[in-house]
């Protein structure tokens, strides 16, 4: 049998010469040794043998070649049949690429069309019907409660040949796994058997086998851990129950609730809110920044694994009850989850705050502006540079983390009283936020105060190598000579365009140049092969980033990564892997690459998209341009004099854009 490996079948072996000793031994009978293996294979062919007439092959013609950077294109696919009259659930990877037609080899061996009636995109399955079908072959289900850690799991597939399945051979090694929506299993899963059946020992079907991950969505999530020994599959138990929905024609969505947990371990951390999206259930509902979910129908919730594991199963449509902990209060709400929620755009007042480190980037009692910008909400109120903002919303504000977190709070457009104090006197203003610019200014004031040089202990500055025992990539940092621990400093990851690439390490030079007046520490990590970036080098970078913030003092409001080329569009990519900790994209020459997350209010992201009039890829440079303001991304977007470089004014303007930000 394909996919049977050594140590498995000796796992295996040891179990069942275990259960057949005990059987031995109470019987009388007596066994050879010889004969374990033969049983084994015996009672694996016998199960593989029962499930195998509900296993079809399906054959989709047309469509996409991809979907995202994974390839799908058109092929052979398994499916099981659920239903005599000719239902049949397959995995959605088998149909990310939207064929024109599929065609079922049904058991007789006829070949019938069929058509894709429903899907269920929290688990991603697909339902599939065949017209005029009748009486084909269906099998049992194992309840759920009977499937055991440990216990025999074969997954199988017909994809190699239409007479007779393929198999692969494991246990099933944990339950409730992908926030309780799949059985786990060791057997070796890949677009062999998507869509085909895990079975138990006796020839029931455990669920169905998918890509799937705990952090990513989409018919392809997962897919790169094929055959690495975690494989998933829904249970089938769970797809019986929604299949009256299915049937109807029913798309099944993922349920959104609308809020942001906040960040940390989530496996000690409670479930309380960082940011409620305006519009959304939660946000209908009452709930609040710093609110506790303590239940879930009853369920108690500690911690905010035991949250994700409550909710993430669930479907739009679903209604849920919570309980709520509001300092000393408790309340419960019943919720009905959405399908989808509009874009954010995070509302923008128009300022630019300063940086003076006196009471860390703040003033006592407020945030000192900066800057305003033309034309913004702040600028229509009257607010200008000097002013201290001491109110919004109705509540105290004491520096740039709660002004932040109320702005999050605040709807586009909806009008919001503002206090700011201007010498002695307090006035009470009111604007009207917009969506977040993409302005950049003209001109700058200097972002703090000069301080004298500091005389004491310091990590390293200059420019120096940065290298990580757990990698094998190298890269370099430059941190200004004049370097203050009490100030915060922004961060720029630059990304060659290959580990040779001279023009960017003569951009790096150029950065280093204006490094010391922009408070500025510049990353340059480089690709750990010649042939350039790799999935395997994104680790790096983010380890990179965090060594950097944990030796030195970042402002998190301004990490930007960037690159031009190639280095261009792998910082999407980094930006999305490390969204927790990028706020800005520079990308010159270069359209997005990957899949960015959905805006969020926790999380804001910039755009500075840059490129030269004549470039071959300027169109889908524009095309994702658009895409990213259509997700409510600011993006900037400039036209480059010319390829080979950023001219002195348009460098300039780079450094502008950097250097805000940290607006709001």
């Amino acid at each position: 049998m394909r996919g049977v490996t050594t140590h498995k079948r000796r796992r295996a072996l040891a179990r069942l010469a275990t259960l057949l000793t005990l059987l031995a031994g109470s019987s009388g009978w007596v066994l050879a040794d010889d004969s374990l293996e033969e049983l084994e294979q015996a009672a694996l062919a016998a199960a593989v043998d029962r499930v195998a007439p509900s296993v079809v092959r399906i054959d989709t013609v047309g469509g996409r070649e991809r979907v995202g950077e994974t390839a799908v294109g058109p092929g052979p696919t398994t499916g099981l049949i659920v239903s005599e009259d000719g239902f049949i659930v397959s995995s959605a990877f088998g149909f990310a690429q939207q064929p024109a037609s599929i065609l079922v080899t049904l058991p007789d061996g006829a070949r019938a069309r069929a058509r894709l009636i429903a899907a269920d995109r929290s688990r991603q399955l697909v339902l599939l019907k065949v017209d005029g079908a009748k009486r084909l072959p269906v099998s049992a289900p194992a309840p759920l409660a009977d499937v055991r850690v440990g216990a025999w799991a074969i997954a199988v597939g017909r994809t190699y040949e239409a007479a007779r399945p393929n198999v692969s051979i494991g246990i099933v090694s944990a339950l409730g796994r992908i926030w309780g929506k799949a059985v786990q299993t060791d057997a070796k899963i890949s677009p062999v058997n998507y869509g085909g059946p895990l079975v138990d020992v006796a020839g029931r079907v455990i669920g169905i086998l998918v890509p799937m991950s705990p952090s990513e969505s989409g018919e392809a999530a997962g897919v790169d851990w094929y055959d690495s020994g975690i494989g998933f599959a829904v249970p089938l138990e769970h797809v019986l129950s929604v299949l009256p929905r299915l049937r109807a024609g029913e798309t099944l969505e993922p349920g959104v609730l609308g809020v942001n947990l906040v960040e940390g371990s989530m496996f000690s951390q409670p479930a309380e809110l960082a940011a409620v999206r305006p519009n959304s259930p939660a946000y209908k509902a009452g709930l609040q920044a710093g609110d506790r979910i303590v239940e879930i129908d009853g369920t108690s919730i500690e911690r905010q694994t035991q949250f994700k594991r409550q909710l993430l199963p669930r479907y739009a449509g679903d209604k849920v009850r919570l309980t709520i902990a509001r300092g000393e209060e408790r309340f419960d709400r019943e919720i009905e989850l959405i399908a989808k929620l509009e874009p954010y755009a995070h509302p923008f007042l128009g300022v630019l705050p300063r940086r003076d480190p006196a009471a860390g980037d703040a003033v006592a009692a407020g945030v000192r502006v900066r800057y305003v910008f033309a034309e913004s909400a702040a600028a229509k109120a009257g607010i200008k540079a000097g002013d201290v903002l001491v109110g919004l919303a109705g509540k105290d504000v004491t520096d740039l983390a709660s002004v932040r977190l109320l702005l999050q709070q605040v709807e586009i457009g909806q009008q919001v009283e503002v206090a700011v104090r201007r010498g002695e006197e307090t006035l009470e203003l009111k604007v009207e936020p917009v969506a977040v610019s993409d302005a950049v200014p003209d001109d700058l004031p200097p972002a703090r105060e000069p301080r004298p040089a500091f005389v004491g202990e310091r990590p390293a500055t200059g420019k120096f190598a940065l290298e990580l025992p757990e990698h094998a990539n190298k890269a370099s940092v430059f941190v200004p000579g004049n370097y203050d621990p009490a100030v915060a400093y922004g961060l720029l990851v630059w990304l060659p365009a290959s580990a040779e690439d001279a023009a960017a390490e003569a951009q790096f030079e150029r950065w280093q140049a204006q490094a010391e007046a922009l408070d500025l520490i510049v990353l340059v990590p480089r690709p750990g092969q010649p042939a350039g970036w790799a999935q395997s080098d994104l680790e790096f970078i983010g380890h990179a980033m965090e060594r950097l913030v944990a030796d030195y003092r970042i402002d998190r409001a301004r990490i930007a990564v960037g690159g031009a080329g190639t280095g261009g569009s792998v910082a999407f990519v980094v930006a999305s892997a490390q969204r927790p900790l990028v706020r800005g994209v520079i990308a010159l020459e270069a359209p997005p690459a990957g899949r960015m997350p959905e805006n969020e209010p926790i999380h804001p992201l910039a755009i500075y998209s840059a490129n030269s009039k004549g470039a071959t890829n300027a169109r889908a440079i524009e095309a994702g341009a658009e895409r990213l303001r259509a997700a409510r991304f600011p993006v900037t977007r400039r036209e480059l004099a010319k390829p080979e470089g950023l001219s002195d004014d348009e460098h300039a303007h780079l450094e502008r854009w950097l250097d805000s930000l940290d607006r709001f």
